[in-house]
């Protein structure tokens, strides 16, 4: 769930370059899923709803992974897919919030880190990448709320969790032993903007 477009943007993780794409993929969605979202408000299920339904898929890949890797993908990509509409129906009920976006950037972050977990846990993913990712990742999210809410927001960043997602069969059913490589790279970036971030912040204060 999502601000609305005319509202000033404050705390949220979006950057400069983020918000335009934000709004014409938004334009994009609002065309595409016209006929879903009016039935999803004619059968009363909310954009909360989706989201707690997409935090729930997503914590189930954790478990569901050790015993069907398939079905694990699955609810993954169901989660991908849930999280995608929740922002949309928030906007065409009239119901979107900062609260909202507040709680599907969290939701998001929860099911990055619990699905890092799990491979981690699964020996995919060794620890050192795997823990290295998550804790840039969650900084740099928390960085760029902050600078958000301080009227400074980053040009730019980068948003690896769909790629790295993408990667997660990739890794198990054609390229083995390369998701650390992809993360040590995306680890490498967030880092760069997690200095960057607490450098801006640093000076405001």
């Amino acid at each position: 769930m999502s601000t609305e477009a005319s509202e000033t943007p404050r705390a949220d993780c979006y950057a400069k370059a983020d918000r335009g794409l934000m709004v014409w993929g938004r334009e994009i969605r609002r065309k595409l899923l016209g006929p879903l979202l009016r039935l999803l408000v004619k059968c009363r299920i909310s954009a909360d709803i989706l989201t707690l339904a997409s935090l729930a898929a997503g914590l189930a890949f954790c478990p569901v992974y050790f015993f069907s890797r398939p079905v694990a993908l699955g609810l993954l990509a169901l989660h991908v897919i849930l999280d995608g509409l929740d922002g949309p129906l928030a906007r065409h009920a009239g119901t979107a919030s900062r609260k909202g976006s507040f709680t599907d950037t969290m939701t998001d972050q929860i099911v990055v880190t619990a699905s890092t977990i799990t491979l981690i846990a699964a020996g995919v993913v060794w620890v050192v990448p795997g823990a290295c990712y998550l804790f840039v990742y969650a900084v740099v999210v928390a960085f760029s709320m902050i600078r958000n809410a301080l009227k400074i927001p980053y040009a730019w960043l980068v948003r690896p969790r769909f790629f790295v997602y993408l990667w997660f069969p990739i890794e198990l059913y054609v390229l083995p032993n390369s998701i650390d490589c992809v993360l040590w790279t995306f680890t490498g970036l967030l880092a760069a903007k997690m200095l960057t971030g607490f450098i801006k912040i640093r000076r405001r204060l």
